[in-house]
């Protein structure tokens, strides 16, 4: 496929998905549900960075997303702070974030590292269920509507029908950045590092500088998403540090199929839609989706995407 067909279809799809929620019905439900998916897409896409380019499982990433939500809900419910305000506060401590975690963490290797970040993940829920400056199990209420006005530019979304154009700008803004990442020079040291360490050294690429910008340019993708979250929701609580959004980010991630751009948006809206149109209850549904992450690891660890392909091999075959 050339480049321009595939940059065609891609922005054929972005005005399709622009228009799905009316297309689909337009009612309230269906609206949150695609500001919810864009929401959730963008939290996996920092994840998929780790996971897929630089081969390492991070468990605290829930971490970023919570950075995300918890200053925008400090800073405008205490602060008085403007919505761009609380978007560049929730990106620099993000940054903060993960350049102390990234010292602690990125000099360690697959199975330690992911134990240490998710001791990390648990130390952070503890924290914010029980420390009052964070509103403690009651989390912090009163989050104002989002307003990204400029000037005499109005820009405010007051529900999730008027939410919608802003999930969808981030969704489609952090989808360029990846595809960017991937086409980059770190993008492709990343994986090397991944892939051959040895040889990586060899070419005069530090693996352990490439792991922290990889770790930096990821942690701020997943606090935006913790940013919108928090106007979407109004209210920000410990339970966004739950193991629900380490699993979803995760099936996110390895559903559809590593390093495929759309991948992490597609596995979301699966997941989302059979949260919240077919639902079987809020606890068989976590069970569901960890029986999803289950089955995709032990069966088909390609992702749905290995699965097919293996299906053509075999019919090819016959």
């Amino acid at each position: 496929m050339t480049s321009n067909l595939r940059n065609l279809l891609l922005a054929a799809f972005a005005v399709l998905l622009f228009f799905a929620p009316k297309l689909a019905g337009g009612s309230g439900a269906v609206y949150s549900a695609f500001v919810l998916i864009a929401i959730f897409a963008v939290m996996a896409y920092g994840l998929d960075l780790i996971v897929s380019d630089l081969g390492e499982v991070s468990l605290a990433h829930t971490v970023f997303f919570a950075t995300g939500s918890y200053t925008t809900a400090l800073l405008s419910t205490q602060a008085g702070a403007g919505s761009w305000a609380t978007l560049i506060a929730s990106i620099l401590i993000a940054l903060a974030f993960a350049s102390l975690l990234g010292l602690i963490t990125l000099r360690l290797r697959e199975f330690v590292f992911s134990l240490v970040t998710y001791a990390i993940a648990v130390v952070a829920a503890t924290v914010a269920q029980n420390w009052s400056f964070l509103g403690g199990s009651d989390g912090l209420r009163g989050i104002p509507p989002l307003d990204l006005s400029l000037g005499t530019l109005s820009l405010k979304a007051a529900n999730d029908r008027e939410l919608w154009p802003y999930a969808f700008a981030l969704l489609i803004v952090v989808l360029y950045l990846v595809a960017r990442f991937r086409h980059s020079r770190l993008g492709s040291a990343a994986v090397m590092s991944h892939l051959n360490p040895r040889l990586a050294i060899m070419s005069g690429i530090d693996p352990q500088a490439v792991r922290m910008k990889v770790f930096l340019f990821s942690a701020p993708l997943t606090a935006a998403a913790g940013w919108l979250y928090a106007y979407q929701r109004a209210y920000v609580s410990a339970d966004i540090l739950d193991s629900y959004f380490l699993i979803l980010m995760l099936t996110a991630v390895v559903l559809i199929g590593r390093r495929v751009l759309l991948g992490p948006l597609l596995a979301t809206g699966l997941v989302l839609a059979q949260e919240k149109f077919l639902s079987l209850g809020g606890y068989a549904d976590k069970i569901v989706l960890g029986s999803v992450l289950i089955a995709t690891l032990a069966f088909f660890p390609g992702g749905l995407i290995g699965l097919f392909k293996m299906i053509h091999r075999k019919t090819s075959r016959a």
